[in-house]
């Protein structure tokens, strides 16, 4: 795995934005670099190499399936902090096999004989989907016509888009906050692919998602009978809406047993069911075993929010934000490669419960957050 140097297209803003991507460009802060795609390098592999990323990624979301099958089975809903009424949701939806879209397993790895070790897995709210799956495509083809690129992420979308229409409904609502471009750039795009399975595809701003009484309606008093939301179920469960989400009249995108994946506490329990597994660091929900040295996460932060740095007891880097109060996980510090002052994460997709391609993350510090850039790859 190499970071390579390279001069940018010279219109690349615009070559972005032809395909649709706006948000290349972020201020995040005052003075800070505004680059959130940035082709000033690109991170090359060998087909070796993306091998071991689509097995490790594989393999992982067999383990995350199982880890979801032990909690529900033996009633280990402790760590999550959620009600009665919530857990026997995602029983009830678990059971059901609800449909599940996608999600994003956060990877630590430079490439070597070491394996990949898995950092975070986003299964609920995942983003940077549209930059990893047709941004860097484009990308690609302009600059490295002859090179390939893990990246199948287009294609399977609209398969398993057309696997939903099959099985469930031929209608699905996508909702989002407003005035927030990335998100809202996600959503776009997932309504396309969907659109190319012939679904019904119509948009609603989470506020403007009625309740009648007994289901959830849009603006002209329909019914909502699928909805995609790229609104994280933690946060939705403290809206005023959540006792009707308890009504289960509603198809959601995420699943309700999504929302196990989605908090960090699966990371110690994976590591409780799979001890020494290859693809794991050792995480628990108390430090001591870990001797000072490890990285502390919030159960539910976000975008390296609350993330705290500690190496022989004395925090080294600490990133605030509004996550500081609840329950923490530990996990072994697992050092990112520095590469000329970066360090890249590598976010492996899974669609439906396939690996489907990659993106690359990286920042100037070795906790990514969402100011990180986002760099595009390829393999020859």
């Amino acid at each position: 795995m190499r970071r390579v140097p390279i001069t940018p297209r010279p219109d690349w803003q615009a070559r972005c934005e032809s395909i649709g991507f706006r948000f290349h460009t972020i201020e995040y802060a005052e003075g800070a670099d505004p680059t959130y795609w940035d082709e000033r390098a690109y991170y090359e592999f060998n087909a070796a190499q993306i091998d071991t990323l689509e097995d490790a990624t594989n393999e992982l979301y067999q383990r995350c399936l199982a880890a979801v099958e032990y909690i529900i089975k033996n009633n280990y809903f402790q760590p999550f902090g959620l009600s009665k009424e919530y857990q026997q949701l995602i029983k009830t939806s678990w059971e059901r096999q609800d449909f599940s879209l996608y999600g994003r397993f956060d990877l630590a790895w430079d490439g070597s004989d070491t394996p990949p070790k898995l950092l975070e897995f986003n299964a609920d709210t995942p983003t940077a989907l549209y930059e990893a799956s047709v941004v860097q495509w484009h990308w690609l083809n302009e600059q490295f016509p002859q090179a390939d690129q893990f990246n199948s992420i287009h294609e399977k979308l609209i398969d398993v888009w057309q696997q939903f229409r099959f099985y469930h409904t031929e209608q699905v609502y996508f909702t989002v906050v407003r005035d927030h471009p990335e998100d809202e750039g996600t959503v776009d795009y997932l309504r396309d692919t969907a659109l190319q399975a012939d679904l019904d595809i119509p948009l609603l701003y989470i506020d403007e998602i009625g309740w009648n009484g007994e289901y959830f309606t849009d603006l002209q008093e329909q019914r909502i009978q699928a909805l995609f939301k790229l609104y994280p179920w933690e946060w939705l469960m403290r809206e005023p809406i959540s006792p009707y989400l308890l009504t289960d009249t509603v198809l959601m995108i995420e699943p309700p047993w999504k929302i196990l994946l989605s908090n960090k506490a699966i990371l110690p329990i994976l590591w409780e069911l799979n001890p020494n597994h290859p693809n794991l660091l050792p995480s628990y929900f108390e430090p001591s075993p870990l001797q000072g040295t490890f990285i502390e996460k919030p159960t539910l932060s976000r975008e390296g929010s609350n993330v705290r740095l500690v190496i022989d007891g004395n925090v080294k880097l600490e990133t605030t934000g509004d996550y500081g109060t609840e329950t923490k996980i530990y996990q072994k510090y697992n050092p990112l490669k520095n590469y000329e002052g970066n360090y890249p994460v590598l976010g492996t997709w899974i669609v439906g419960d396939i690996a489907s391609g990659l993106g690359v993350r990286e920042d100037v510090s070795p906790i990514t957050k969402n100011s990180s850039r986002f760099v595009p790859h390829l393999f020859k």
